[in-house]
């Protein structure tokens, strides 16, 4: 288990330097004797990557909002990339929960199960996935807390809510990607500007959650609405407006 985190740790860079090569090297040795390492390694190859790990290249962005700005870019991660997600979080499903009088109970607003791929876990695929989001939301790879996939059942839903964060280090945007699309019912809903989006399995949904001056943006209200049949899988990832990761 040592050995895999120093592997993640090298290819994000969280604690000390970043050395993407070195966790490639790692990481084919690991795939070996791991399937799943394997399973990431096969992702990462397929990737179109620059010696730095980034996209050599991303989809346009469909622009479906002025205010909130939001954009729709199709098929900006493929089957097999959505397709790992889904299997890496499988094991660690959790019901939403908050902190309320200083105990977790079951969230009000969001009634889906959550997995965090939080820092010490981020394995280079998941990096890698991650850098891509942060081009395609014009922001550092540093400013995104870690990635969150959600996973919705017949009757669950997310309320409507902001994702908007207060100071500091304001939370000022937020990428979803649609990981299948085996489901009914679980569209995106921004109720006050009246769209709805239903993503294709690989697109990314990135909209602004601030005003210029960075402070809450009413109109960015949204919800995913029910599922009503099947199960839906969605990736988020919320940005800061600086630097979040350790």
């Amino acid at each position: 288990m040592a050995i895999r985190a120093w592997t993640n740790l090298l290819s994000s860079g969280i604690g000390g330097p970043r050395t993407w090569p070195e966790a490639l090297v790692r990481l084919e040795l690991e795939a070996r004797g791991d399937g799943l390492r394997a399973r990431m390694l096969d992702v990462i190859r397929a990737m179109e990557l620059d010696p730095n790990g980034d996209p050599v290249r991303l989809p346009p962005g469909e622009r479906t909002s002025d205010r909130p700005d939001i954009r729709l870019f199709r098929g900006a991660f493929t089957a097999a990339e959505c397709d790992f997600l889904i299997l890496l979080a499988e094991p660690t499903y959790e019901r939403s929960l908050v902190i309320m009088d200083g105990r977790d109970v079951p969230d009000p607003i969001r009634t889906s199960d959550g997995s965090t791929i939080h820092w010490l876990i981020e394995d280079p695929a998941t990096h890698a996935i991650n850098r891509r989001i942060a081009a395609l939301s014009g922001s550092l790879v540093e400013q995104g807390e870690p990635l969150h996939i959600l996973r919705y059942r017949p009757g669950q839903q997310y309320h409507p809510h902001h994702d908007w964060l207060p100071p500091p280090n304001r939370r000022v945007m937020t990428t979803l990607i649609y990981l299948n699309e085996e489901y009914h019912g679980g569209e995106t809903l921004f109720a006050k500007i009246g769209l709805k989006v239903r993503g294709r399995k690989g697109d990314a949904l990135v909209f602004v959650s601030s005003l210029p001056n960075g402070d809450l943006d009413p109109l960015s209200e949204h919800a995913g609405l029910p599922v009503t049949s099947g199960t839906k899988y969605l990736a988020s990832r919320w940005i800061r407006e600086g630097r979040h990761i350790p």
